[in-house]
């Protein structure tokens, strides 16, 4: 069976589930609750980082930062510390030995000594979005009220005017108890932010500088007696008077669901595919890993799209922390911790961009990804992306095995690209990392679209990067 019947037999069904997924988690919080609801359903064990870990050979569990960041992972049955051969049967995986990284041993070789390594693929579940400042009502000429709000990420801002919104996040209220946290999800047509009729800006098409402050607050409600309406309506989602709320994390969502596009239904539209595909693809993958020698890593970061400069961002000490966790668990000394580091591999996964339809020559000449094309590797010599040879081959071959298509993007070399979380982790866990993600149109925009065919690949090949098994979706 062919390549793209492979991929048309498993996606309707991983499709289904990434729908349900994209549809449920409007912000970084849910995403980060609905990942732990399918873990938990696994048999997954929470842990907390106030409290002390016990953790046994194949055992499976989970650790959140702020609810808003996730690292999951599954312990081995047998652990190869120091087994040559059970170490190295690991690269079949897709994860070279040390020495092989280091250039000093040939491919298949194996190291006397070796520690296992950790298996690690990570992505971020935030989008650039609105947040909802505090104090948010804003009364205009006693008729109307809108929210104050402020860009969180780079966002494309024209795609946000004329649609339905609605708010979600947590509420922080004060209980009998202490402070509790509560998420809330006003999941109605609630606000939007009405254009300015072309009649009034004869120049809105011929392009136009947003300001965010003047243009971008949307319209609540009728201007009444009630001045906090706003206030209220957040504390009876959270079920609480509004004396007991004490402060809240609000973004606004666009409601549009996720929906098939296309003659033949080859592509996918949703709100969050940046990077909600690549963490729904990575779980999906990692649910249906069976893990030998290696432990199993699964990442999801928050604060991406501003830097990742946050504890709970790739720049914090999450991962370090947690890998340093594990290793103390299972007995490990300190050589033996910064052994299996050198001997791990991360794959860092954000979506990539695909060749625009009305403006090919906005993509670099000879990396040309396309919807429906396959994983894309991405490549930068600034070291935006963090793949070199190396890590690009080890990634090839682990698709290889996993009989899924790649593809390459790189930037033109006159334009300027983003970059992600995986050189921004490097600062905290050092290790051989490949940049890739899915390929997507509109980046950025609140309405997105991808390949079909495109979410079932990356999850089959990041099974087989865990497990070097033939990949059964965990649907």
């Amino acid at each position: 069976m062919s390549m793209h019947a492979v991929a048309e037999e498993n996606s309707a069904a991983v499709n289904e589930q990434l729908f349900k997924f994209l549809d449920e988690s409007p912000n970084a919080l849910w995403a980060v609750h609905n990942i732990t609801e399918r873990l938990k359903q696994a048999g997954f064990t929470a842990l907390k980082e106030t409290e002390h870990w016990e953790l046994q050979p194949g055992g499976a569990y989970y650790v959140t930062r702020n609810g808003s960041a996730l690292i999951a992972f599954k312990i081995p049955e047998r652990q190869g510390h120091d087994g040559g051969q059970e170490a190295a049967d690991q690269t079949a995986g897709g994860r070279e030995t040390a020495g092989q990284i280091g250039g000093q041993e040939t491919a298949g070789q194996e190291t006397c000594g070796q520690a296992a390594g950790f298996q690690i693929m990570a992505a971020h579940c935030d989008s650039p979005v609105f947040k909802i400042k505090p104090n948010a009502q804003i009364r205009v000429e006693e008729h109307y009220v809108k929210l104050n709000v402020e860009k969180y990420g780079g966002m494309l801002c024209a795609p946000w005017f004329d649609r339905p919104l609605s708010v979600a996040g947590r509420v922080l209220v004060e209980t009998e108890n202490g402070i509790e946290t509560r998420l809330i999800n006003m999941d109605r047509d609630l606000l939007i932010i009405p254009s300015l009729a072309i009649h009034m800006n004869r120049e809105a098409n011929d392009g136009y500088k947003y300001n965010v402050q003047t243009d971008l607050l949307p319209l609540f409600c009728e201007a009444g007696e009630e001045k906090e309406r706003f206030a209220r309506l957040v504390a009876e989602e959270a079920g609480v008077s509004p004396e007991q709320v004490l402060d809240s994390d609000l973004y606004l969502y666009n409601r549009e669901k996720a929906a098939y596009i296309g003659a033949d239904k080859e592509f996918i539209a949703s709100g969050r595919l940046d990077d909600l595909q690549c963490v729904f693809a990575g779980l999906t993958g990692f649910l249906a890993a069976q893990p030998a020698g290696s432990p199993a890593i699964y990442c999801v970061f928050d604060n991406e799209e501003v830097g990742s400069m946050s504890r709970q961002g790739a720049a914090g000490s999450f991962l370090y922390q947690t890998l340093r966790r594990i290793s103390l668990a299972r007995g490990d000394h300190e050589e033996q911790f910064f052994r299996s580091l050198a001997s791990s591999f991360m794959i860092s996964a954000d979506n990539a961009h695909a060749v625009h339809p009305n403006h090919t020559e906005k993509t670099d000449p000879t990396n040309r990804p396309h919807l429906n094309g396959g994983i894309v590797i991405k490549y930068s010599a600034n070291q935006k992306y963090t793949t070199d040879a190396v890590s690009s081959a080890v990634f090839r071959r682990v698709c290889k095995k996993a009989q899924v298509p790649v593809q390459t993007f790189a930037n033109r070399s006159d334009m300027i690209g983003g970059s992600t979380l995986g050189n921004i982790s490097q600062s905290q866990v050092s290790i051989p990392t490949v940049d890739i993600g899915l390929p997507q149109l509109a980046m950025h925009s609140p309405y997105e679209t991808a390949g079909a065919k495109d979410t079932a690949w990356l999850a089959k090949a990041v099974c087989v990067f865990y497990c070097g098994e033939k990949w059964v979706p965990a649907i």
